[in-house]
């Protein structure tokens, strides 16, 4: 029942800290199984950072020898068979974020919570980094104008930017400067994406990269226009928040890239729209885009659906269906 934001953290865990074995009997001169009776602080006692950790017993109480920690953490054991002391480094959080604004309507145990709302929910072509929250802002007045970097100014950092055709490399490199979120563009090009990254992109799956920003294309390479359809559904959204991934998976279990904003109750669609929207299942009338040539990236709806299999060009059967594109 609770509401909860995008950027609002649900979940938490703490995954075990890094190891640092320490050979004291090395450091203070001594045999290993003298260690033990060495140590100065005892297992499962946190241990600060210049904190004396073991002295020898000398030679007639003199000429001592001591040994300092040069990293916090717990002592997690200590042999007297090798003369080493286990440090175990400060336990790592690990958080959930909700990702999507809305009411929790479940609460799984030693997971996460299932999140309710409504919202405009896009899908791109390809995306680079990971999920990012902000506030949509356009940088392009239309889907025709390319994104380039003069576009972009200081007001933008945290936001989520618009654009409308071809990103551009230096638009990267300059929305990365400023601290830009997300930046979401028509298209992009092979060798500007290639320089971003330092490498070239292969066919697995995308979402880990840290290059400072989230980039979302919505049609694909090269100096391609966002489509009309998902320019106009997003400049109706301007100024409201969001959330983007730009997680990418090509082959099976395919994943997109996708843009969700909360609607507001009072922008909210009829039932009708609701549930067409929700369903997910093709049917008569359902909004497509087309992703295989010669007809990629066109927009349409769902005519007709042949029972019947139909042969391709690769020569197997398989069901299909007819397409009716926005140009007619």
């Amino acid at each position: 029942g609770d509401r909860v934001t995008a950027d609002q953290i649900v979940a938490q865990t703490f995954m075990p800290g890094d190891v640092t074995p320490i050979n004291i009997a090395n450091q203070i001169s001594v045999a290993p199984a003298e260690v033990p009776h060495c140590m100065l602080i005892a297992e499962g006692e946190e241990v600060h950072v210049g904190d004396i950790l073991a002295r020898s017993n000398g030679i007639f109480g003199f000429f001592k020898s001591e040994t300092r920690a040069k990293t916090a953490g717990t002592i997690e054991s200590i042999s007297h068979v090798t003369g080493q002391v286990i440090l175990r480094g400060a336990p790592m959080p690990i958080q959930v974020c909700a990702y999507q604004a809305g009411t929790v309507k479940e609460v799984i145990p030693d997971q996460g919570v299932v999140i309710e709302s409504e919202v405009t929910f896009l899908q791109g072509i390809l995306g680079i980094g990971g999920e990012a929250f902000g506030t949509i802002s356009f940088a392009c007045e239309n889907k025709q104008q390319p994104f380039t970097d003069d576009l972009l100014d200081e007001s933008m950092q945290g936001k989520i930017v618009i654009g409308g055709a071809r990103m551009t490399g230096k638009a990267v490199s300059r929305g990365i400067e400023i601290g830009v979120a997300a930046m979401i563009s028509g298209g992009i090009d092979d060798e500007d994406l290639k320089e971003i990254l330092g490498y070239d992109l292969g066919v697995a799956v995308t979402g880990s990269e840290h290059i400072g920003t989230t980039l979302i294309i919505t049609e694909g390479f090269g100096d391609i226009a966002m489509a009309d359809r998902t320019f106009n559904l997003l400049k109706e959204r301007e100024g409201a928040k969001a959330a983007v991934n730009g997680t990418t998976q090509i082959r099976a279990g395919v994943l997109r890239p996708e843009i969700v904003i909360p609607l507001e109750h009072k922008t909210s669609p009829d039932n009708k729209t609701r549930q067409v929207n929700s369903a997910g299942i093709l049917e008569t009338g359902v909004p497509v885009r087309i992703i295989r040539d010669p007809y990629f990236g066109l927009l349409g709806e769902v005519g007709e659906m042949p029972t019947e299999l139909r042969t391709l060009e690769s020569g197997s059967l398989s069901r299909v269906l007819e397409v009716i594109l926005d140009s007619g």
